[in-house]
């Protein structure tokens, strides 16, 4: 079955000032699917989005929303999206309710309509407690949730959402993959970028990796583990002086490849359980060392050459 193409990206460029923020992006996005850009600050991602819902102009190649040809978003297709920035810029003069009622009224919304829209996100978003609180009130986490429900105000055909739970706690974190789960099933399609490599794998149907203005691979969470690293992965927990200067070399002789992550050494492998048996004899104590599947951050690591970033 083919897909309703609803964001089609060809060769964008972007520059501030000599800066190269662009250097040709090209990706698509279907109708209903959850598509991720991951990358390090300053790859290229929130520039992206920018030119999606009109904060950047698009400097050349072509971007296409909704089968129309953008320059710049015009106001007729932001009706259409949803928008959750990096930064919340919630009104702290406002209480809750009337935050999310007075933005419903910029689209044209009656406000009785406004009213009854905003309690729903409040409920869907699990803040219907908090109508009357006043936003300096609410913790981070609750704050950043009230942002998602505020973007879905208007009904998006596009829900964009740029790092949308940067700074949350593991448990907020996982109530927000849980609701954008079930706007996933109800047919939203979303665009995402994060710094979180577990986050693109549990949300992301597909996902491009950006470094310094460009794509470096593009494809399914699982198509790019079994394309750019081998199945499992043993961590060295120690530095790398105290790591025998041979390892590499006995792990490439052994079908591995050994690669350096910040101050520790990861050794990739087809066979997981057979080269930890190994690593005891070549000098590494196992209680140093930690065996797992491998995972979309080590794509990440191999492809930037970087460890993450805070």
């Amino acid at each position: 079955m083919i897909m309703k193409q609803i964001v089609v990206a060809e060769s964008l460029t972007k520059h501030y000032g000599d800066f190269p923020a662009l250097k040709g992006v090209s990706f698509h996005i279907s109708e209903g699917e959850c598509f991720g850009l991951l990358g390090h600050n300053g790859a290229g991602k929130s520039t992206t989005l920018k030119m999606l819902y009109g904060l950047a102009r698009v400097e050349s190649g072509q971007l296409r929303l909704f089968d129309h040809p953008i320059s710049l978003t015009p106001p007729a297709i932001k009706q259409i999206l949803g928008v959750v920035p990096q930064e919340d810029n919630l009104d702290p003069d406002l209480p809750v309710l009337e935050n999310l009622i007075t933005y419903a009224r910029l689209f044209g919304i009656g406000r009785v309509q406004a009213r009854e829209k905003s309690l729903a996100m409040l409920r869907f978003m699990g803040l219907d407690a908090k109508e009357d609180s006043l936003i300096d009130a609410l913790s981070g986490g609750q704050k950043r949730r009230l942002v998602i429900a505020r973007a879905l105000l208007n009904s998006p055909r596009l829900l964009i959402l740029d790092e949308p739970t940067t700074g949350l706690d593991p448990q907020g974190r996982h109530l927000v993959w849980q609701k954008l789960r079930g706007l996933k099933s109800e047919g939203v399609t979303m665009v995402l970028t994060t710094h979180y490599m577990e986050e693109a794998a549990q949300l992301c149907d597909r996902l491009v990796i950006m470094h310094e203005g460009l794509v470096l691979t593009e494809g399914t969470p699982s198509e790019l583990v079994a394309s750019h690293v081998l199945p499992f992965v043993i961590e060295i927990r120690l530095p790398l002086d105290a790591i025998p200067d041979d390892i590499g070399d006995r792990v490439n002789a052994f079908g591995g490849e050994a690669l350096p992550v910040m101050e520790g050494l990861f050794l990739y492998t087809r066979e997981g359980n057979r080269l930890w048996q190994q690593i005891g004899d070549w000098g590494l104590p196992q209680h140093s060392c930690f065996l797992r599947p491998a995972s979309l951050e080590d794509v990440f690591l191999r492809l930037t050459g970087r460890g993450t970033e805070p």
